[in-house]
């Protein structure tokens, strides 16, 4: 949507179920596809840079036809009906639009403090949701979202995290519960920019935290994201620094920001995002800006999902183990394998993180695994990098409609997307208030306290 802050109108339960047209809110309709085919109907609500980068990867996804759009800048719509496919009709009130029975589902590439009310109005009016994340903004949203959701079971939720529909991070996870890296002690995240561009100046939505998640909420939540799947934990506090120290222009979000998670096992999530320099230390320099370090006891995988121009990248570093001598063998080579311990020595090539595609079966004619072998081969030389085979967007467009029509949880469902909401709050609550956060504390966050019961009030009295 438009880059400026706009007013989203709050409605009530009563004329969010008029403007839907359900036929009540005790028991909730679902929109069942009902296009030629099969085809699954959906709006995109929200069309500036996001949502067309969506609209234009939408055609290139079979089963749903765009019947709508919706955005209250009509530039961005004039933008959007160049790339959208199936020449939809065009809203500026998506209230007007989820009034729309023939729409089933609906994807949300809104500002961040739009996100519940929309998704909220969505889910009362039936429709399946995509909604980008960060999921929610504020804490009375994380239960309130969750509440609405637990009366809707039937309505799909995912959540727009990309990296959890690549086939290299899911490789990744697979190599981290194979134990192939040992016990993973700690992740290492970065998104570094040079210069934060337009749609990251003021007057755009983004620089303020009336409206704004700031870079946790933007780009952070993504790798939190990250480690939480392969901790397979949520942290329990986190504590960081940020600071407006570079970009003086009357923005009250942090240009810089230094965060630390802690995990029950011990685990820690160090994550950098800063304005002034894109430098990337992975990937022997070959890629700037993003990208995430897994590092157990027995290696390190380097990571970082691609992009329309660049392809996604997995490698992985062999960590050796500390030599252990056989008895009897002397003093000098003890002495000698302690000393290895504490020396820098020499570091090992990377290696490839192999898909599926590119293991050998014995199903593999002759032919297949000589090309396999010779792939492989290449791959270790650095002259090939394997290839996923679809954009992870792609893929969790494709995913969501088959939830839609399975029924199927998705693979970033409602509580994968609170979770990475209540961290980014929680990460920008610590710097504002310059303490550990703990996560249990938005159990209270958020909610309306309880009336004092009588009793305690006659006695209080």
């Amino acid at each position: 949507m438009s880059q400026k802050p706009s007013a989203i109108p709050e409605i009530t339960r009563r004329e969010a179920a008029q403007v839907a047209g359900a036929v009540a809110l005790s028991a909730p309709f679902i929109s069942r596809v009902k296009a030629a085919n099969n085809q699954i109907q959906y709006a995109v609500i929200g069309t500036g840079g996001r949502g067309r980068y969506h609209l234009d990867h939408w055609r290139k996804v079979d089963g749903g036809r765009c019947v709508a759009i919706c955005d209250v800048d009509d530039e961005a719509i004039k933008k959007a009906l160049e790339v959208a496919p199936d020449k939809p009709q065009t809203y500026k009130d998506y209230r007007e639009l989820l009034g729309r029975k023939d729409i089933d589902a609906v994807q949300i590439a809104t500002p961040l403090y739009t996100h519940f009310p929309i998704t909220r109005d969505a889910m009362m009016a039936g429709k399946h949701v995509f909604c980008e994340k960060s999921l929610v903004f504020k804490p009375e949203e994380v239960h309130a979202l969750r509440a609405l959701c637990a009366e809707r079971p039937k309505q799909t939720m995912q959540v727009g995290l990309q990296r959890r529909y690549s086939e290299f991070y899911q490789t990744a996870r697979q190599m981290v519960q194979k134990g192939m890296i040992g016990e993973v002690t700690n992740v290492y995240t970065q998104w570094n920019r040079v210069g934060l561009g337009k749609t990251w100046t003021p007057p755009s939505w983004r620089c303020f935290k009336k409206y704004s998640g700031g870079l946790v909420g933007e780009l952070a939540s993504h790798q939190i994201d990250i480690a939480d799947w392969m901790f397979d934990a949520t942290p329990e506090f986190v504590t960081g620094v940020g600071g407006i120290d570079y970009y003086k222009d009357g923005r009250d979000i942090y240009d810089n920001c230094q965060l630390i998670f802690k995990y029950p096992k011990g685990q820690k999530l160090m994550g950098s995002y800063i304005s002034t320099n894109k430098h990337l230390a992975m990937f022997q320099g070959t890629r700037t800006e993003f990208g995430e370090m897994i590092m157990g006891t027995q290696g390190t995988i380097e990571i970082t999902v691609g992009t329309d121009n660049e392809p996604a990248i997995g490698v992985w570093y062999y960590e050796p183990g500390p030599k252990v001598e056989k008895a009897g063998e002397g003093k000098e080579k003890a002495a000698a394998a302690t000393a290895s311990l504490t020396s820098t020595g020499k570091g090992g090539r990377p290696l490839p993180i192999l898909l599926s595609k590119d293991q050998m079966s014995d199903a593999d004619s002759f032919l297949a695994k000589e090309m396999k072998f010779a792939k492989r081969w290449l791959y270790g030389k650095g002259i090939m990098t394997p290839e996923e085979p679809k954009n992870p967007v792609d893929t969790q467009l494709e995913s969501f409609l088959e939830c839609i029509r399975t029924g199927k949880k998705p693979v970033a469902d409602l509580e994968i997307g609170l979770n990475d909401s209540t961290a980014v709050i929680l990460a920008n609550l610590a710097m504002d208030e310059g303490r550990r956060v703990f996560f249990n504390e938005m159990e209270k966050m958020g909610k309306t306290p309880e009336p004092a019961k009588a009793g305690a009030a006659a006695k209080k009295a």
